[in-house]
Parts: structure tokens; sequence; C-alpha cells
């Protein structure tokens, strides 16, 4: 029988996340295993320490790896975005992603985006328990006008899942912007937004679909 995470359809990376709560994936490569690679933060800016994210090594093919350097699998860091890809079997994965936590380690938020497909992106927004599920949530690009609400998928021990996709117009946009908010509604009727950094989103989309490809 299929998992329930098979089911919802999510990609291996957001298994990954989900499966481990969000929490650190702390893998350390055996040193007769194909190495993980791993690139310094890009301009200088130290990586936030609530937005670490390793991915579990994946062994290579037998015609080894397509990921640089002969790595199973990547983790790169531009500015407030993580670039992941994981090799399994002859099948590549490439994503992007955003992990913010308080002090306590509480998650806020997650938001994962695959390698672009044509002229859009898509991927999967997870925010906490407590939000009115039927009122959705609106995203707005710093004071642009706000976009038409998106629906939550579902909810899993992890949180509750958005899906979302960005047209070409509006990656435009976020390459341009400062933060990505989201407005949301408590269960109680107020207001819950949420921020998501876009420092380094351009540099991060690049990277992953030349990685994707």
């Amino acid at each position: 029988m299929m998992s329930k995470k098979r089911m919802l359809g999510l990609s291996t990376l957001t298994t990954l996340l989900l499966g481990a709560g969000l929490a650190l994936y702390a893998a350390q490569a055996d040193a007769a295993s194909t190495p993980t690679q791993t690139t310094a933060t890009t301009g200088g800016v130290a990586d936030p320490a609530p937005q670490r994210l390793q991915l579990a090594q994946a062994q290579t093919t037998a015609g080894g790896s397509t990921l640089p350097g002969g790595a199973s699998s990547l983790n790169e860091t531009y500015r407030d975005w993580r670039v992941a890809c994981v090799q399994q079997g002859t099948a590549k994965q490439c994503a992007m992603s955003q992990i913010q936590s308080q002090q306590n380690g509480q998650r806020v938020l997650a938001i994962e985006l695959n390698a672009p497909s044509g002229n859009s992106v898509a991927g999967t927004l997870v925010l906490p328990f407590g939000l009115a599920l039927d009122s959705g949530v609106v995203f707005q690009i710093d004071e642009k006008p706000a976009v038409a609400p998106a629906r939550f998928r579902t909810c899993v021990p992890a949180g509750c899942l958005v899906n979302i996709s960005f047209d070409a117009a509006t990656i435009v946009a976020l390459r341009a912007g400062s933060a990505l908010r989201i407005k949301a509604t408590a269960d109680g009727g107020a207001a819950a937004p949420f921020s998501v950094s876009l420092q380094g989103f351009g540099t991060a989309l690049d990277r992953v679909a030349a990685l994707a490809r």
C-alpha cells in the first residue's frame, strides 16, 4: 500500500522534510561514502542558524552521479535560501527552500520550490496549525497588489500545506522584491501574517535550474 506521503504527491525533498518534522537532517557522511558537496554562503552573509537543512546522503548510480564532483547529495546556501539536490538511482531532484524557526526551535513556516518548469515555478508552503483553513492564504510581494487567495491542500503532522505556483511575471517580481508576504487568518478571526525573505531568491532559482538539467 502506498504511504500517506506518497499519496499526497509530495516531492522527495518535501517528503524528507515532512518525514523529519522539518527538523534538522544531520546526516554525517562516512569517509568511504560518496561525498556530499556543500558550498559556502554567497555574498559573505552568514547562514541563519534557524534555516539549516541537511539532506541524507543518497546512493549514486553505477555510472556515477550527475551532481558536481560526483556527489550523491548537494546543499548550498544563497543568503536566506537553501538549494538542495539528491541523486536516487537514475533520478535527480533539486529544490530551493527556506525554513523559519523561533529561538526555541519551534518552526514558524517552511517553503520549498521545485526547479523551474517552462515559465513557472511550483512548490509547497507549510504553515502552522491554528489557522482558518477555509480562508486560505493571500500572497503579496512587498507593497504590490495581493493576488487571489490560495487554498490549503491538507494538513499533516508537520503542518498545513498550500500548493503554490508562480508564473513568469510573478517570478520577475520575486527576483526584484525583498519579502513575500503571506496573509492568513487565525482560527479566531485575527490576522495571521507571515513573511518570507527574498534575499538570495534569484541566485538560488538560477542555481536550482542549472543543477536540475
